[in-house]
């Protein structure tokens, strides 16, 4: 190896599309995310990552929960783009979406979202521009059969991009 980092290497990484959801004081948010994963089974805990600058970083940094809602391949653009390209400090995203509050009182968006899980948050780690969430599950549930929304198939098939503040958005400059 050379020491060079080839954004095209990066891109074989499998991702999903997710929007993490919080609220503080009455205030909700979300964010359409890619970098979200479990990490344990036993207990089940998950990592979101965030940037920091992101309102759903600053609210979620003070409630300390978080929701999961996992894409469906089904979502459009504009719906997908509500969650991903406006700030939450100008925009209210859950104003026109479906969704419904769980017994942690986070939003789970239930149009077009295959999945939700729900999760305290145990840590939080910076690195770097971003800030890692650990979250320890407290429920899960599938809402749909439907396939779900792959972070390839948002670039390949929706033609979607990135977020200049997503993790992923040295993909953009891979495209023509």
């Amino acid at each position: 190896m050379d020491g060079m980092v080839d954004p095209k290497a990066l891109f074989t990484f499998s991702y999903g599309l997710y929007i993490v959801s919080t609220t503080w004081e009455g205030k909700l948010n979300g964010q359409t995310a890619d970098a979200v994963m479990q990490l344990t089974a036993e207990p089940i805990c998950l990592a979101v990552c965030l940037h920091k600058g992101n309102y759903t970083a600053e609210l979620l940094e003070k409630s300390r929960k978080f929701s999961v809602s996992v894409f469906s391949a089904e979502a459009p653009l504009p719906f997908i783009g509500n969650f991903g390209f406006r700030s939450g400090r100008e925009h209210d995203k859950f104003a026109k979406c479906d969704y419904k509050m769980t017994a942690l009182g986070l939003p789970i968006v239930t149009e077009y979202t295959v999945a939700a899980v729900e999760a305290e948050v145990i840590s939080m780690v910076d690195v770097h521009t971003h800030r890692v969430f650990i979250g320890e599950a407290r429920s899960a549930q599938l809402l749909s059969d439907a396939p779900v929304l792959t972070y390839a198939d948002y670039h390949k098939i929706k033609k979607g991009k990135s977020h200049a503040n997503a993790p992923s958005s040295v993909f953009n400059s891979l495209k023509s």
